[in-house]
């Protein structure tokens, strides 16, 4: 009987050291998460809760039940295989096809603590030159150090810091104002003058994020006085990723608490309304209970970060908010996913309500008064196994009960919606088309400064914007998107895509800006349902731009080399122009409009083209 004994716990521990894997986040740019998109579509896999990133091992799940399906083809076999690979545990020593050094030491008490230090490199560089100015040129570069693994069976850990030389140029258009121009306010609702930038000229609209941690420096002036907050010239900035994460109660209920980019409510890679994979990293304590496939419980409470625009005492004076977000999500098998959430943006105090996860934010701000900004969203998405899927996504900011039946009329009805089709291809490996429309209206994601009883007399800032980013979709308040993707791995090392974009925005800039078409902006406290101003006529109320964006781009990995080696490129036309109206913007009116070339709204063709490899990443 001892022998036996001693037999099967030999067998467990061998079996708890080759499948233990970690908990650790893969982040949201990591390729897997598309070739898990298209099996949740071909109908491959148990549906995958809409909370992302997921954790190494519930990757490592999906994958093998995606390779026990028979309707792969052989490039998605070897491709979803080599992924696998990546991800399985790594004989202990020094492995110079990934840059890390992977370790498994057993502590005194018997528990493994095992992991890696590995290091990164991506060196990216963009260049752009338009018919109304010359040549622009921009980079975006970063060498990361890491260590990241397990403590036992059910504790993971990560640590990652990187340090960026950056480019990212911009041009002043002017200054736009928080309400409109002729607001009068008072001592808390006070009309802010903001100078208003043009997206990154060296790259894609809407597409470059700010990967530094609250300040830049120039390379000759790295000291306090010397922080900045945008790398118009050469810089350089620090980030800082972490996390402690795990799971409980027989890998039902996975929780993490750390520092990265999270994307929630998102029926396709990237279109997230509610907390978009595109929203600045903060420090969260977040957790799922998902005991059945068909159901998941979400929480998620954290310290939102301020925008360092005026330097880091100043900025973060009137920017002090957390944020908490919770989400209900049923699958019917493959065919049917439904999701519902509130979410809360709410200046810090000694609050426990909001993170109370079982408690709704919405309803609970009824029981302690208001001063916090809240929103509610819900997604629906219905598809047919192998063929294709159909989504419809909503994001309520604010809106008033009473004046519903003026939703598309008065700008007090803040929200966001998004339609949305994706379809396979078939014989294309992980082929798959995505066309979708999106609107944001004006003033959504937007918030009045508010007076709260413990930050004395100072008005608070509470959009719903991290780092002074959005917290929702990438796209600004007042825009719609129509949006058509064509993207698939025609080879084992291989991926490319093509995309073309539709993008309109009112001006926030010049003579004919229209109010709520910045994160900035502020809806007036009175007169909400009467004053003209506050209506909205989308494209008739103002000057737009409308920019058309044609862009393919492609990744190739060398993986025979000693150091494998990948290399990406994207390239493409945005075609921009303007139209304006014939009378006075904001009057509370429609107005005809036609396009325009002025030196406040001009024409513009750009072509740009980013370039640049990765080396263990």
């Amino acid at each position: 009987m001892k022998k036996w004994y001693g037999f099967l716990s030999m067998a467990l521990v061998f079996v708890t050291g080759v499948s233990a894997q970690t908990h650790v986040s893969v982040p949201l740019d990591h390729p897997v998460y598309y070739l898990l998109e298209q099996a949740s579509l071909r109908g491959l896999c148990d549906p995958l809760p809409a909370v992302k990133p997921y954790s190494q091992k519930r990757i490592l799940e999906a994958i093998t039940e995606i390779l026990s399906t028979e309707t792969l083809s052989l490039t998605e076999r070897r491709i979803l295989e080599k992924v696998k690979q990546d991800f399985e545990k790594k004989p202990q020593g020094l492995d110079w096809q990934r840059g890390a050094y992977y370790f498994d030491i057993p502590t005194k008490k018997g528990i493994r603590f095992a992991g890696n230090l590995g290091v990164g490199l991506r060196l990216g560089f963009a260049g752009a030159y338009y018919s109304s100015e010359d040549m622009v040129w921009g980079t975006d570069s970063w060498i990361t150090g890491y260590t990241n693994g397990d403590i036992g069976d059910h504790f993971s850990y990560n640590f990652t810091i990187s340090g960026g030389f950056l480019r990212s140029p911009r041009t002043e258009l002017g200054s736009y104002y928080s309400y409109y121009p002729t607001f009068e306010g008072d001592e808390v609702h006070t009309n802010i003058e903001i100078p208003i930038y043009s997206q990154p000229e060296a790259f894609f609209p809407y597409t470059y994020r700010k990967g530094w941690d609250g300040f830049l420096f120039s390379p000759g002036s790295i000291s306090a006085g010397g922080m900045k907050n945008w790398p118009q010239d050469i810089s350089i900035g620090p980030s800082l990723i972490s996390e402690l994460s795990g799971e409980l109660f027989g890998e039902t209920l996975r929780y993490r608490f750390g520092r990265f980019r999270r994307e929630w409510a998102g029926m396709s890679e990237g279109s997230s309304l509610v907390f978009n994979g595109s929203a600045q990293p903060f420090l969260a304590l977040e957790g799922t209970f998902n005991p059945v496939p068909w159901f998941a419980f979400s929480a998620l409470t954290g310290v939102l970060e301020y925008y360092n625009a005026q330097g880091i005492t100043e900025s973060a004076r009137t920017s002090q908010n957390a944020f908490s977000i919770e989400q209900l999500e049923f699958n019917y098998k493959q065919y049917l996913h439904f999701d519902v959430g509130s979410t809360a943006v709410w200046p810090k105090r000694f609050e426990l309500g909001y993170p109370f996860p079982i408690n709704n934010n919405f309803m609970y701000q009824n029981n302690i008064g208001d001063f916090d900004n809240m929103g509610l969203f819900v997604n629906v998405k219905a598809q047919y196994p192998g063929i294709a899927g159909l989504w419809f996504s909503f994001f309520a900011d604010e809106i008033e009960v009473s004046s519903v039946t003026r939703l598309f009329e008065l700008d007090r009805h803040m929200f966001a919606l998004q339609a949305g089709a994706k379809a396979a291809i078939p014989l294309l490996p992980f082929g798959s088309v995505t066309v979708s429309y999106t609107k944001i209206e004006p003033y959504c994601y937007t918030h009045t400064r508010v007076v709260v009883p413990w930050y004395g007399d100072a008005p608070m800032e509470t959009a719903y914007t991290n780092n002074g980013e959005g917290l929702g979709s990438y796209l600004p308040p007042n825009s719609d998107e129509l949006r058509v993707r064509l993207e698939a791995r025609p080879a084992l090392h291989t991926r490319a895509h093509f995309q073309y974009q539709m993008i309109r925005h009112g001006a926030d800039q010049g003579s004919h800006a229209v109010d709520g078409s910045s994160l900035l902006s502020e809806l007036d406290p009175e007169g909400r349902s009467e004053n003209p101003i506050l209506r909205k006529y989308f494209l008739h109320d103002g000057a737009y731009q409308w920019q058309h964006i044609l862009k393919i781009g492609a990744a190739h990995t060398f993986a025979n080399f000693t150091v494998p080696v990948q290399l990406f490129g994207e390239t493409g036309l945005v075609f921009s122009y303007f139209t304006d109206i014939d009378g006075e913007p904001n009057s509370g009116t429609s107005s005809s409009y036609s396009v325009v070339d002025t030196a406040e709204y001009p024409k513009s063709v750009g072509i740009i083209l980013t370039v640049g490899f990765k080396l263990f990443f």
